[in-house]
C-alpha cells in the first residue's frame, strides 16, 4: 500500500511539473506571440507576431479618402492620395500587446479575444491644408464683420436675412476633418462635429429682429380664394403690400408698437380680384363650331364680385388669422366660377353662318340653320356673350308694326331672345340680310321645341359673327 502511494506521488509530482512547464513555456511563447483565441479586426492571430499580423491587417484594409459634410447639404471628397495618406498597424499592435499578460494565457481558454484596432496615421500636412483650403466653404469664407441681419423684400413676400446664426468656424471644422482622418473615419458631418456657432448681435440687430417677428407675424394668412378651378393664397407675397411703410422704407407703427395696414389696401386687393375675375362684358376667346377662335364682347353673362361684402370678409380673416379656403359672395354668377366661366354646356350662335349649336356637357346635341336680325335694316343680331333669362310658352311678340305669336320664347338679352318662326319657310343661308327678324334669333319649330325643353335658364348664349 505504501508502495503504491509512493508511485501515485511519483506520477502526481511528474504531471504537476510538466504541467508547469507546459504553462511556462506557453507564457514565454506568447510573449512575443498573441496569445489563445485572439481576433483582431476579423483575423485569426493566435500564436502570430507582430509583423505577421501587421501584414494581414495592412493587405485588407483600405482608406479611400474623407468625405466632408456641411449643413447645407454639400459633400466634398479629400483623396487620401490628396494628402499622402499612410497607415500601419504596427504601433497599435505592440500597444495591444503590451497591455496582455503572457501569464494569464489560459484566460483566454474560456472566452478569447476580439479586439478592432485603427492603424496610426500619417499625412502630408502641407498637401491637407491646401485641400481644406480649397472646399466651397473656405472659399467662400467672409468675415464675422460682413455678416448682416436685416429684412429684405422679394417675390414671396419679406423675408428675415440673417447671416450670423450657424456660422462655420474653420479651425473646429479643420480640427474635426484631421480627427475623422486620424480615426480612418469615411466621413464627417461638420453640424453633428459642433463646428456651427452663432455669433454675438449688436443692438441694431436685436431691433431689427423685434419688428421681423411683428412682420413674421402679420404676413401669416391663411385664406386661400377659390375662383372656379384657380384657387388664390392670400399669403405674404400678397400681404406683405398691405403692410404701411415710410417714404425712407421704415415700418409703420402703432401707438402700442405693431404695424400698421395701409390705408384701403384690402379694398385694393379685392378690386385687383374683380378686375380680374370680373367677367359681365369682358371679352372672351371662343372656339367655334366652325373652328376658328373668336373673340367675342360685351353681354350680359358672367360673374362679378361684391367687392363691398369681400371687403369686410378679408379684413376680418386677416385680423382673426383664419386659416380656410373662401368661396367669395356675387353680385351676379354665371353657371361657372373663374375667368373662363361658359363651360361645357351652352348655346352657340354663329350669325356669319346663320346656325346654332346647343352643346350639354361638351357633346354637340342640336345643330340648326337660323335666321338672325336684318343687317340691311341695322336690326342685326348684337354680339356677346348673354344667357337664356327665362322660359314661356305661346307669347305674343310684339313691336313697332308687328305682333307675332311663338310657340315657344326664350329671351337673351332685353326684347332680343330665341324662338320659332311658323311665318318662315327657309333657315339659314343669307336670308338676315335682307329678310332677317327685328333682332331675335328665329328657329325651325322642331329645334326650339327641342332646345326649349332641354337648355336651362341660366344656360350661356355665345352669340358672335
Amino acid at each position: 500500500m505504501k508502495r503504491l502511494l509512493k508511485h501515485m506521488a511519483i506520477i502526481l509530482g511528474i504531471v504537476t511539473v510538466s504541467l508547469m512547464v507546459t504553462y511556462v513555456g506557453l507564457a514565454v511563447y506568447y510573449h512575443n506571440a498573441f496569445p489563445y483565441g485572439t481576433w483582431i479586426n476579423g483575423i485569426y492571430c493566435t500564436g502570430r507576431s507582430i509583423r505577421e499580423v501587421n501584414d494581414d491587417l495592412a493587405e485588407q484594409f483600405t482608406y479611400d479618402g474623407i468625405i466632408v459634410k456641411d449643413k447645407d447639404g454639400g459633400s466634398y471628397l479629400i483623396t487620401a492620395e490628396e494628402i499622402g495618406y499612410q497607415f500601419d498597424f504596427e504601433k497599435a499592435l505592440e500597444i495591444y500587446l503590451k497591455q496582455q499578460n503572457p501569464w494569464m494565457w489560459i484566460d483566454s481558454l474560456f472566452g478569447g479575444n476580439r479586439v478592432e484596432l485603427a492603424p496610426v496615421v500619417s499625412y502630408d500636412g502641407s498637401a491637407f491644408e491646401t485641400c481644406f483650403a480649397a472646399l466651397p466653404f473656405c472659399r467662400e469664407k467672409r468675415s464675422d464683420q460682413d455678416r448682416r441681419v436685416e429684412i429684405i423684400r422679394t417675390l414671396q413676400g419679406y423675408e428675415l436675412l440673417n447671416e450670423r446664426t450657424d456660422v462655420l468656424f474653420l479651425e473646429e471644422a479643420k480640427g474635426a476633418v484631421l480627427s475623422a482622418i486620424e480615426e480612418a473615419k469615411s466621413e464627417v458631418s461638420l453640424m453633428e462635429a459642433g463646428c456651427y456657432h452663432d455669433l454675438e448681435l449688436t443692438a441694431q440687430m436685436r431691433e431689427t429682429l423685434e419688428i421681423w417677428e411683428k412682420l413674421e407675424d402679420f404676413q401669416q394668412c391663411g385664406v386661400v380664394y377659390r375662383m372656379g378651378e384657380e384657387e388664390i393664397p392670400v399669403d405674404a407675397s400678397v400681404v406683405c403690400d398691405w403692410i404701411a411703410v415710410e417714404d425712407n422704407g421704415r415700418f409703420l407703427l402703432d401707438d402700442s408698437g405693431e404695424l400698421q395696414l395701409k390705408e384701403n389696401a384690402i379694398e385694393e386687393f379685392v378690386a385687383s380680384l374683380a378686375e380680374k375675375y370680373d367677367t359681365v362684358g369682358a371679352s372672351r376667346q371662343f372656339l367655334s363650331t366652325r373652328g376658328d377662335l373668336v373673340t367675342v364682347e360685351g353681354g350680359l353673362y358672367g360673374n362679378k364680385l361684391d367687392q363691398e361684402a369681400e371687403t369686410a370678409y378679408l379684413k376680418e380673416a386677416f385680423t382673426a388669422k383664419k386659416n380656410e379656403v373662401h368661396e367669395p359672395a356675387y353680385l351676379q354668377e354665371a353657371w361657372e366660377k373663374g375667368s373662363e366661366d361658359i363651360g361645357s354646356t351652352y348655346i352657340e350662335v354663329d350669325m356669319t353662318d346663320q346656325k346654332m349649336y346647343y352643346y350639354v356637357d361638351g357633346v354637340l346635341t342640336i345643330d340648326t340653320p337660323i335666321v338672325t336680325g336684318n343687317t340691311s335694316r341695322r336690326m342685326g343680331t348684337p354680339s356677346g356673350v348673354n344667357f337664356v333669362y327665362a322660359k314661356q310658352k305661346n307669347r305674343i311678340l310684339r313691336g313697332e308694326g308687328y305682333a307675332s305669336h311663338v310657340d315657344f320664347w326664350m329671351p337673351v338679352k332685353g326684347n332680343i331672345g330665341i324662338h320659332d318662326a311658323a311665318w318662315r319657310g327657309k333657315f339659314g343661308g343669307t336670308i338676315y340680310q335682307t329678310n332677317g327678324s327685328h333682332g331675335c334669333i328665329n328657329t325651325p319649330r322642331a329645334a326650339m321645341e327641342q332646345l326649349f325643353e332641354m337648355a336651362e335658364v341660366g344656360t350661356p348664349v355665345v352669340m358672335f359673327y
